[in-house]
C-alpha cells in the first residue's frame, strides 16, 4: 500500500498533511495556497475576499443532528467565517448514484435549503452528475464559497503567538462519536448527537469585540489534536492545554472510554478554537457565552514559549502528555 491511497489519507492527520506537502503542493505551488488556511485569503481589486471548497462523502448520509446536505452547508460557511470573513454565496454539486431515491435527495436539498437560510447565505451555482450504480456511495457533495473579510482583521494558521489564549466555544467530540455510533448501531445512555452547526454569526460577534483575534481554525478532520499541531507549526509556536477546563459531555467521554478512542482526535463539525492575545480573552470568553453555541465557551490552554513547535497537556494527574498530530484514522468518511 506504500504506491497507493489509502482510507489513512483522508483522515485530516500525518498522511493528509504528507499527502498535501509532498504531491499537492509540489504542483498547485503558490504563495496563496501554501498558506494552508481553511479559505484561500485574496484581494482583488482591493477587496480582501475569502474562497474555499470542501467536498462531503460522509456516512451514513442521515444521523442524528444533521444530514450530508446540513453537514456540506456548514462546512464551507464555517471556513470561511474562521478565515474571518462573512460567508455570502456558495456552488453546490451533486454527484450521485444510480438508483439513489428522489425521496432521499429532496430531503437532503431541502436540509441545505433550511441551512443556507439560517447561515443568511445563498446558493448561486450548481452542477449534477449521476454515475452508474456501484460507482459511488449513494451521494457525494461538494460545496464551493465565497465571501468579504472583515474589516481590521488579519486570520491566519501562522499568526499565533506567545501568550495567546486558546479558547473553544463548547464541548469536543459530539459529531465524531455520534456517527462512529451510528454507522455501527451502538447504543449509550444519554443523547448523543452531532454539533453541526454554521459558526458564521458566532465568529461575527467575536470579531466585533475583539478584531485582533490571530487565529481561528474548526476543529473537523483529526479533531482538535490535528487543528493545533498545525497552528503550532504554521506559527513556530508550543501549546500548553489543561486538561480540567476541556469540556466533553459526560456521555462522550464515557462512550470514548468504551470504544478506546480520544475525544481530542474526533471530528467536530461545529465547534472551533482561538487564539486571542492575553488582554482580549476575557471578554471574547464572555461574548461567546452569550451565543447559542458558546453557552459552553472555555479557556484551554495558552501558548507558551518552547524550543520546539509542539502541543501538550497538563493532565488530571499532574503529569504532562504530549498530544500529536494524528497518525491513523479512528473513523474513515466522517465529513
Amino acid at each position: 500500500m506504500k504506491n497507493k491511497i489509502s482510507l489513512i489519507h483522508g483522515d485530516g492527520g500525518k498522511a493528509t498533511n504528507n499527502l498535501i506537502n509532498n504531491l499537492f503542493l509540489k504542483y498547485f505551488n503558490n504563495t496563496v495556497l501554501n498558506e494552508l488556511n481553511d479559505s484561500a485569503l485574496l484581494n482583488i481589486n482591493n477587496k480582501k475576499i475569502a474562497y474555499t471548497t470542501d467536498s462531503f462523502v460522509i456516512s451514513p448520509i442521515f444521523f442524528n443532528g444533521g444530514d450530508i446536505g446540513k453537514l456540506s452547508i456548514c462546512g464551507t460557511v464555517n471556513d470561511l467565517a474562521v478565515s474571518g470573513a462573512k460567508p455570502m454565496y456558495l456552488s453546490s454539486s451533486f454527484i450521485i448514484e444510480e438508483g439513489f431515491s428522489i425521496e432521499n435527495l429532496e430531503i437532503i436539498v431541502k436540509s441545505m435549503a433550511e441551512t443556507c437560510k439560517k447561515a443568511n447565505v445563498q446558493i448561486v451555482a450548481g452542477d449534477t452528475k449521476v454515475v452508474p450504480k456501484g460507482g459511488a456511495d449513494g451521494i457525494f457533495i461538494n460545496t464551493s464559497g465565497i465571501g468579504f473579510i472583515y474589516d481590521n482583521v488579519n486570520i491566519k494558521a501562522s499568526n499565533a503567538e506567545i501568550g495567546d489564549i486558546i479558547i473553544v466555544n463548547g464541548t469536543l467530540g459530539d459529531h465524531g462519536i455520534e456517527i462512529m455510533c451510528e454507522r455501527n448501531n451502538l447504543k449509550f445512555y444519554g443523547n448523543l448527537s452531532s454539533d453541526c452547526a454554521p459558526l458564521n454569526f458566532l465568529v461575527g460577534e467575536m470579531l466585533d469585540i475583539c478584531p485582533y483575534i490571530h487565529v481561528i481554525r474548526d476543529a473537523t478532520r483529526g479533531g482538535l489534536a490535528a487543528v493545533l499541531n498545525e497552528i503550532a507549526e504554521a506559527s513556530n509556536i508550543s501549546i500548553e492545554l489543561e486538561e480540567n477546563f476541556i469540556p466533553i459531555k459526560e456521555e462522550v467521554n464515557d462512550a470514548c472510554e468504551i470504544l478506546g478512542v480520544d475525544p481530542l482526535y474526533l471530528a467536530n463539525e461545529g465547534k472551533l478554537c482561538c487564539f486571542v492575545p492575553e488582554k482580549y480573552a476575557y471578554a471574547v470568553l464572555c461574548k461567546m457565552k452569550q451565543h447559542p453555541l458558546g453557552i459552553n465557551a472555555s479557556i484551554i490552554g495558552k501558548v507558551v514559549a518552547e524550543d520546539s513547535a509542539k502541543v501538550y497537556m497538563n493532565t488530571f494527574i499532574g503529569g504532562k502528555k504530549i498530544i500529536d498530530m494524528p497518525s491513523g484514522y479512528a473513523l474513515p468518511r466522517i465529513c
